[in-house]
């Protein structure tokens, strides 16, 4: 279906840590529990975790696609 709508699928690493990491400095988190459902950043951003995630996820797929 995708092919016919001129669209690509693109797959990142099930291990990329999108969730901890920065998506405004880059700053990865060593720990990052379920629980924690804002992500906090010592640069000062703070978002909810899973927009946070979805920003990185976002970008590394254009990182792959490049």
């Amino acid at each position: 279906k995708l092919e016919k709508q001129g669209k690509k699928l693109i797959k990142i690493d099930k291990w990329f840590p999108s969730s901890k990491t920065c998506s405004c400095c880059g700053q990865v988190k060593a720990e990052l529990s379920l629980s924690e459902r804002t992500f906090q950043c010592e640069c000062g951003f703070t978002a909810d975790r899973d927009h946070n995630a979805s920003i990185n996820i976002k970008r590394e797929g254009l990182r792959l696609l490049a």
